[in-house]
């Protein structure tokens, strides 16, 4: 089951960099130069300059930055917005990741109810810029995205098939290639665009409407999105349905953050969460 259909060696590999970075970081009392970093790393301060560079556009010294603890916090001061505001200010637009998708669409309420029973879905592995991922799809779309990074294999599996129990899954990653190549960034005229297909309850829908509105480099707060919602006093459920939304990455539930400016919690482990932010701040630097 843990077989992977590679869409960039590279990618991954960087991302399995990224992610012993992250420890480097975190260890460290203060900030590291870019040769003390590469040596924490075991390599060259030359192939780890180029290695980030290719990576995340940006150099070593900079997405350190990006990685710190506090990033979270200087997120919510310089690129926090309001999700009634996002799209008349154009931010959607700025999030090249929204550009892909031609149309999502949600599963009705009474569908939902029954567990998937009926429904086929197809699943397959993937290499990612931010480790393996398991992609599920449906006809319609993409219903699950999960990373295994942190969770392992096993558990990331298991844990996007307990969604729908009683839906047929069946592993067919080259019916599924496409719209994973698109959802992690591939562009070419050959690729058709990802739809997404959103199963779930009414009020996760909601939510997941919600955070489809943040922009690629900015963030919001589990309390604005409530807000936004029409529920001010949900943010515990609004923080519950955050945490269940099963299309990681591209609906951005890591631009959901604490109104304290602390990270919150994330469902596939922080350090994919710390990485997605520090990918986008870097994306979104090169555009500005």
């Amino acid at each position: 089951m843990t077989q992977h259909a590679p869409l960039s060696n590279e990618n991954a590999y960087h991302y399995h960099v990224m992610r012993r970075a992250i420890d480097v970081i975190d260890q460290a009392q203060e900030p590291l130069s870019l040769e003390a970093l590469a040596a924490q790393m075991q390599m060259s301060p030359s192939h780890f300059q180029r290695l980030f560079s290719a990576w995340a556009g940006v150099s070593p010294k900079r997405f350190q930055q990006y990685l710190t603890l506090g990033h979270a916090k200087a997120l919510l001061s310089e690129r926090f917005t309001t999700l009634d505001t996002a799209i008349g200010a154009g931010l959607s637009g700025t999030g090249r990741l929204h550009d892909l998708f031609l149309r999502w669409e949600a599963m009705s309420p009474g569908d939902f109810a029954q567990g998937g029973a009926g429904l086929t879905i197809y699943w397959g592995w993937f290499d990612s810029p931010f480790g393996a991922a398991l992609v599920m799809g449906t006809d319609r779309g993409i219903c699950g995205l999960g990373f295994a990074s942190e969770m392992g294999a096993e558990a990331t599996m298991a844990d996007l098939v307990s969604r729908w129990p009683k839906a047929d899954f069946v592993e067919d990653p080259m019916r599924l290639r496409p719209w994973a190549l698109t959802a992690f960034g591939a562009e070419s005229a050959a690729l058709e665009p990802a739809p997404m297909y959103l199963i779930g309850a009414p009020f996760q829908i909601k939510v997941w409407e919600a955070l489809l509105r943040i922009p690629s480099g900015y963030v919001t707060t589990y309390s604005e999105i409530a807000q936004s919602i029409g529920k001010p006093r949900a943010v515990r459920a609004v923080g519950t349905a955050v945490g269940r939304n099963p299309i990681s990455w591209l609906i951005p539930c890591h631009r959901a953050l604490r109104k304290s400016g602390g990270l919150g919690g994330y469902h596939w482990g922080l350090p994919v969460k710390r990485a997605l932010l520090a990918f986008e701040s870097a994306q979104e630097d090169m555009r500005v």
